[in-house]
């Protein structure tokens, strides 16, 4: 029997000793807990504070090249606004019908020298779709395969036999509405009034 309250004094002097370790261990993780939470608090809003700034000065240096590139492109883009701007006007029937006179009385002939011309005019200016919106491209590009086909029609009609008739039929069907070339023409000005604000 003295040997089990040895054993139990010692259990009880250990289990003493445990919650006297657990207690100063609890003491001293809160203590490390006191000092650990505010580091990491301040850490936390140091870091989001940092990467907002870094993020703000990335998209800084960003407007400020865009903004750049911009005052580079501008007058490029201009640039080929009027130069479509000129296609245009040069593939208008009205003012390509007194700029390409007939070499001769075929109409067949006529037709094929003005589509030429047509082409021509967009073949030296096909450059610039790269300046533009894909809107005005396709206007464009609509503009000049409708009047095309205007011409070819007109040269269909067999009341024209001539060059000649084939010029004036052409310039009567121009009274009747507007031409493709214009209403291209204003998409185009509506375009860059939007760019310069």
């Amino acid at each position: 029997m003295i040997k089990s309250n040895k054993l139990l004094a010692l259990f009880l002097l250990y289990l003493s000793t445990i919650l006297v370790n657990f207690k100063m261990s609890i003491d001293k993780l809160v203590e490390v807990l006191l000092y650990a939470v505010p580091s990491l608090i301040t850490g936390g809003v140091a870091y989001y504070l940092f990467d907002s700034y870094f993020k703000d000065q990335q998209n800084t240096r960003r407007w400020l090249l865009q903004k750049d590139n911009q005052k580079e492109a501008l007058p490029l883009r201009l640039q080929a606004y009027e130069r479509l701007a000129l296609l245009l006007e040069r593939i208008n029937p009205a003012k390509l019908l007194v700029r390409v006179a007939p070499i001769n009385d075929d109409k067949v002939a006529y037709q094929n020298l003005l589509i030429q011309h047509i082409e021509q005019e967009y073949e030296h200016n096909i450059t610039q779709q790269v300046y533009v919106t894909d809107d005005l491209w396709t206007m464009l590009l609509t503009a000049k395969n409708t009047i095309i086909q205007n011409i070819r029609k007109t040269t269909l009609d067999a009341s024209v036999t001539n060059a000649d008739q084939l010029r004036e039929k052409i310039l009567s069907n121009l009274l009747d509405g507007q031409s493709a070339s214009s209403l291209a023409l204003s998409f185009l000005k509506s375009e860059v009034s939007e760019i310069l604000g």
